[in-house]
């Protein structure tokens, strides 16, 4: 049983989280392992992988790229600890940015710090645009393959700016 069919909601690669709060607890009574106490082994075992990967999906859930990826994995179009290359082009503006970053200097941390973490955010609105639309509404059997490989590309590019700004923030 995939995370979507545990909550009973379609696939989909942006969930709406408000609603998912009163499922979440509603299984989590429902699955918690305490209820099968007095069933058989198999019972007890049974309920605490359905408590775990109640647990999973809601985590996963709760973080819009994580969501992604599963979405992804799901379809089969990606691997964990995938290589994926990058376009050229993107490679050569996170290229610009980590020059800018070597540049740090303690008179000009501040300002350089924000500097790169505008340019992140600029180049992280430009390529969600393409992808926008496919993830806001996407739907099972009617999205394209093509369409969720645009997806995945986006899903790269994003992670791989977030890599750089928790260099910025001290988090490697």
């Amino acid at each position: 049983m995939n995370y979507f069919d545990l909550f009973e909601i379609p696939v989909q690669l942006k969930v709406d989280t408000s609603g998912l709060t009163k499922k979440f607890f509603e299984l989590s009574r429902k699955y918690h392992p305490d209820h099968f106490i007095r069933e058989g082994d198999e019972a007890r075992a049974g309920s605490l992988d359905r408590s775990a990967q109640l647990n999973k999906a809601w985590k996963t859930f709760q973080q819009p790229d994580e969501t992604i990826k599963y979405v992804l994995q799901l379809k089969g179009l990606l691997e964990e600890e995938e290589k994926y290359d990058l376009p050229p082009d993107f490679l050569m503006e996170v290229l610009e940015i980590n020059e800018k970053l070597m540049d740090v200097q303690p008179d000009n941390k501040a300002a350089i710090k924000e500097e790169i973490k505008s340019a992140i955010a600029d180049l992280q609105l430009e390529i969600y645009s393409p992808v926008k639309n496919i993830i806001e509404n996407y739907e099972e059997g009617v999205t394209s393959e093509i369409e969720l490989l645009q997806v995945k590309e986006y899903y790269y590019k994003k992670k791989y700016l977030a890599r750089i700004n928790r260099q910025l923030d001290g988090k490697s």
